[in-house]
């Protein structure tokens, strides 16, 4: 479960910002004729970034009582997610459809509220940098955790004179503040399909899924059918839902110490929850395992008033039960005592308006495990024939026996504007009630234990046993606004984008009396989608048939999979255009390896590491959009996207021994997100009789992150992750490329050099990775006139990463021990992977591929290919990780 706190609406708590790509994109395109949902035969792309605004914290003051900040300097949460979707007709009654979700999230959310006088929300050190969750969940040193009040039990600000020396009152301040809390990036992959069955006036449908992330996982299946009546003016239609879900959450190291978690440890029967339960791994460290189950049912009924309008009406009802809570939320208790003598700084006696003091201790948070959702929603849209346009409108009615009563209000202008275009603005309101158990914080009664949060046993004299202070549950409004623009190129090719701008504010909920100011934020959304129907495929905007799609046989010879995003392949006439997707993964794991060999526990230790990955994945997807302006000459463009994890292990023998935080143990490494960009120029040197020479000439740009930090642990900064997870180069790049084709009768071959020189001696972040060359050479055989299988040898050579990490300041373990110290430079060096000489090496490949080109039918003219790389030899430099093979598959259809 991603740690992540943004939400349009309170039905989205558990499955955030995804609902909000999805809900921007889900734009009200129903009219007949001017952007149909989803079409036979058809594949989409889609890119979308969400990121949020930095948090209001008040005035955060050193220990000097100055005020050094007043908004958090943690990175924001983003949010950078991909999504594919294909729907295809089997049959003449069959039609399956696959979506492929994949969010990459990174920054800082908010994990507790507490008040503004906590004396807990201080800055670190110099006020350079804030610190993680423990100095504000911390209820001892400097940041004491407690709170004065009045007689009413209103927060009262205190401020130390330090010319009488004694504590002043500065009134009271009712003021809350978020604890925010910093996590490395994390990866949720999702993949589900659905089959339907088409009658004439009825259809029926079933469809399943699987989300997947480190530490949720859901697995989910669906029925649903419709039936037209009136001659199919009216539609009726029905479905049901289920989803099995399990949490499986590593806590915070850094937060665990200072949250108490007794009601889910066992240590309280009588409190603990039926479906959530805590449980120690190794290395000191604990795990929240929960299930839940959910199931909905939906029914809806659209009529077609008139020839130009339409309206719908849908009803829903959702029972989730199980753990429902977040396990990385926790709730603010503060635990009153009537004695305030000596309690103010230094041990003065408090101002006399201090009537009680309270020490602050944080609970993780506990929500119900049962909730009963409901939902009516309606709608309209109406065309506007002298416009040609399209206004639409609905409304929603949400509430659930968590005391939530939600109101949503949307509306878009679909106006298209000739040539292929259509613009769509939209603008859209929401507002909801508080649930019953949401509170900024608790106000308790006297501990046994004030003094010791983490071994306290005060669950039973809190006040109520389900809390949360997610302001997610909270009261509020929010407003966003929003256009989407699209270029239709042909039939059977469009291209959308769109911005969402969206402010969450607890005043503009309907009736007001939603949280302070200290909750708002705001977030921006922007997406791309590339649509491609292949059933349209070949026919211009304007009709004209010249450009039907051509075989792709009748070019140049196929090249194997892994080859085709070096730009070796070429267009053969002016115009043509081709779209495709290429798809790598690449496996590392095994041995240890130093140059040719295995390298053991000790050799590493004695040079100086202290761990060593035991994985490492990487998947990339690409983009291939390419086009020939002349015979002779093509240009090609190929955005991607990246995701890698990776997990490491102690070393056998290191001294001191393992530290979790220091050693950066805590559960494995995930990082992903927008790859660079390769452009090529590709240039026909040479063609006659079977033989073909291209040239290409290409371009990296640096598009890829290669700042990506770890997340603070125990008081330590994490650094720069590895320089293997970053997602680009971070240089401008030259990627020269010659190829030979050659082709007779059924046999084909060919030979490609090709490299990768750095343009710059090093990226924004201190380093630039080595150079590279690589062969290949290749045969092929047409097996079929649909298919060939191809062998080829590879030898690639890649030089050593140059220059490191910049020096990052900032607090760095002494001894590995958990005491820290402010440093020169936090970035971690006890991996093989933190040492930039562990990087290139020379390798040799071998490859096995197929490739496809559908001869004949609806799917005439697309191309499939795949490719499996196995290392045959690997001589690398320094420590490195045994490579285990990569796979290349490739789609693409030229027209």
């Amino acid at each position: 479960m991603a740690v992540i706190d943004e939400s349009k609406s309170v039905k989205d708590d558990d499955k955030p910002a995804r609902t909000s790509l999805q809900a921007l994109t889900a734009a009200a395109l129903i009219l007949p004729g001017l952007a149909p949902a989803a079409q036979d035969n058809e594949f989409t792309f889609q890119y979308g970034r969400y990121e949020e605004s930095r948090r209001d914290l008040g005035e955060v003051t050193n220990l000097d009582g100055e005020v050094v900040l007043n908004r958090s300097q943690f990175k924001p949460i983003t949010v950078d997610s991909l999504q594919t979707t294909a729907n295809i007709r089997l049959a003449d009654r069959i039609k399956f459809a696959f979506k492929y979700v994949q969010d990459t999230w990174s920054g800082a959310t908010p994990v507790s509220t507490a008040p503004a006088t906590r004396q807990g929300n201080v800055a670190f050190g110099s006020g350079a940098t804030m610190a993680g969750a423990s100095p504000f969940l911390n209820t001892g040193g400097s940041a004491a955790g407690r709170v004065f009040f009045d007689s009413q039990l209103r927060p009262i600000r205190t401020k130390l004179d330090r010319d009488t020396f004694q504590v002043r009152s500065l009134g009271v301040d009712e003021r809350n503040v978020h604890t925010m809390s910093v996590a490395s990036p994390e990866v949720r992959k999702e993949g589900s399909f659905n089959l339907t069955y088409e009658w004439d006036e009825a259809t029926v449908s079933a469809g399943g899924g699987l989300s997947i992330e480190n530490d949720y996982e859901s697995r989910f299946a669906n029925l649903g059918m419709t039936l037209d009546f009136n001659q199919k003016t009216t539609t009726v239609s029905g479905g049901l839902s289920y989803a099995n879900s399990s949490t499986s959450a590593l806590l915070n190291h850094d937060a665990q110490n200072y949250i108490n978690t007794s009601a889910y440890d066992g240590a309280l029967p009588g409190l603990q929850p039926r479906y959530a339960k805590l449980e120690a791994v190794p290395f000191g460290q604990n795990v929240l395992r929960g299930k839940r189950e959910d199931w909905t049912v939906n029914l809806g009924l659209t009529q077609i008033v008139t020839k130009s309008a339409l309206a719908k009406f849908g009803a829903s009802y959702t029972r989730s039960t199980g753990y429902l809570s977040n396990p990385y939320k926790a709730v603010t208790a503060i635990f009153i005592d009537s004695n305030v003598s000596g309690q103010c700084d230094f041990g003065l006696d408090c101002p006399a308006d201090v009537r009680y003091v309270g020490q602050s201790k944080a609970f993780l948070e506990q929500r119900p495990e049962l909730r009963n959702q409901w939902s009516f929603d309606t709608g309209w849209v109406q065309y506007i024939n002298p416009l040609d346009a399209a206004l639409h409108f609905d409304y929603r009615f949400y509430f659930d026996d968590w005391g939530i009563n939600a109101h949503t209000f949307d509306a878009d202008w679909v106006q298209p504007l000739g040539l292929g275009w259509s613009v769509t603005p939209r603008v859209r309101y929401y507002s909801q009630s508080e649930a019953d158990f949401y509170t900024p914080f608790l106000i308790a009664g006297p501990s046994d234990d004030p003094g010791n949060a983490r071994d306290s046993r005060d669950n039973s004299k809190l006040p109520t046993q389900t809390f949360s202070s997610d302001h997610r549950l909270s009261g509020f409004g929010a407003l966003s606004g929003g256009v989407t623009v699209s270029k239709q190129f042909t039939k059977g090719v469009r291209l959308d984008a769109s911005v969402e701008y969206y402010m969450h504010r607890g005043d503009w909920k309907i009736g007001g009396g939603g949280e302070p100011a200290y909750a708002d934020f705001n977030f921006l959304v922007a997406n791309a989608e590339l649509n491609v129907n292949f059933s349209d495929l070949g026919r211009s905007l304007t009709d004209d048939h010249s450009h039907h799609h051509h075989n792709m046989t009748e070019h140049e010879p196929l090249m194997p999979a892994g080859l085709m995003c070096t730009g070796g392949h070429m267009l053969n006439q002016e115009g043509d255009f081709m779209v495709g997707y290429v798809y790598q993964y690449l496996r590392e794991t095994g041995n240890m390896l130093n140059r040719t060999g295995k390298a053991g526990d000790t050799s590493m230790v004695a040079n100086g590491y202290r761990t060593v990955p035991t994985f490492h994945d990487m998947h990339m997807h690409m983009i291939d959009l390419m086009y020939a302006p002349t015979d002779w000459f093509n240009i090609m463009v190929m955005p991607m996207f990246m995701d890698m994890s990776m997990n490491q292990r102690p070393l056998t023998g290191i001294n001191p021994p393992v530290n979790v935080g220091a050693d950066h143990l805590h559960g494995g490494h995930e990082a992903g997100g927008i790859g660079d960009t390769l452009m090529f120029g590709m240039f026909k040197l040479f063609k006659h009789r079977g033989h073909h020479v291209n040239l290409g000439i290409g371009f990296s740009a640096p598009t890829g992150d290669t700042d990506i930090k770890l997340n603070r642990q125990h008081t330590q900064d994490g650094g720069f992750i590895h320089y293997q997870m970053q997602l680009g180069s971070g240089t401008w790049d030259f990627l020269p490329s010659l190829t030979y084709l050659g082709q007779y009768d059924k046999l084909s071959w060919g030979a490609q050099a090709s490299g990768t020189v750095r343009m710059q001696n090093q990226n924004s972040s201190g380093y630039a990775l080595g150079n590279m060359f690589q062969a290949s050479a290749w045969g092929s055989y047409s097996i079929f006139n649909w298919l060939s299988g191809s062998v080829r040898g590879v030898y690639t050579t890649e030089g050593s990463i140059s220059g490191r990490f910049n020096p990052i300041a900032g607090n760095c373990s002494v001894n590995y021990s958990n005491a820290s110290e402010p440093c020169d430079n936090v970035n971690p060096t006890g991996s093989t992977l933190d040492d930039p000489r562990n990087y290139g090496g020379r390798f040799w490949d071998v490859g096995f591929g197929l490739n496809v080109v559908v001869p004949g039918g609806e799917f005439s003219g697309n191309h499939l290919s795949v490719e499996w790389l196995q290392p045959v030899h690997e001589d690398v430099n320094g420590f490195q990780l045994e490579r285990k093979g990569s796979l290349f598959a490739t789609w693409s259809y030229m027209f």
